[in-house]
């Protein structure tokens, strides 16, 4: 990704595993963080959630985010992101879970049965390597 320093790519990378702290805003103007898994296009980030859950209902209504990504070997080694979900798609959803799964646990997705799985595209707009 072109904007995040070069030295910090290594965190984007699928074999790093790194988690991404999602922080979302609640309709009382609050925050809400979740730890979530991630992969990129490129550009952008790519996440995934379940359809009505607290991040998904926040980031359709307020889709500005903060994000944190953590090199899982030195916690005090991070990118700090601020960004805007751009789109927010079903199409794909549930592919999408399951090459995460298989990036962070080696298994396929254990799909809920009712569960609408759901793409977030996020842009990030500024960012801060630590």
């Amino acid at each position: 990704m072109k904007n995040i320093p070069e030295k910090y790519h290594d965190l984007l990378k699928d074999e790093t595993r790194a988690f991404l702290f999602l922080a979302t805003i609640m309709p009382d103007g609050s925050p809400q963080v979740t730890p979530i898994w991630f992969n990129h296009d490129g550009e952008h980030i790519l996440i995934n959630s379940a359809k009505g859950r607290v991040k998904d209902r926040n980031m359709r209504a307020r889709p500005q985010v903060a994000m944190v990504i953590q090199d899982p070997n030195n916690p005090y080694r991070y990118l700090q992101i601020r960004g805007r979900v751009l789109e927010i798609s079903e199409e794909g959803g549930l592919q999408h879970i399951n090459t995460l799964a298989l990036k962070y646990t080696g298994r396929p997705w254990q799909t809920n049965p009712g569960e609408i799985r759901v793409i977030y595209k996020i842009r990030p707009e500024k960012i801060d390597a630590h």
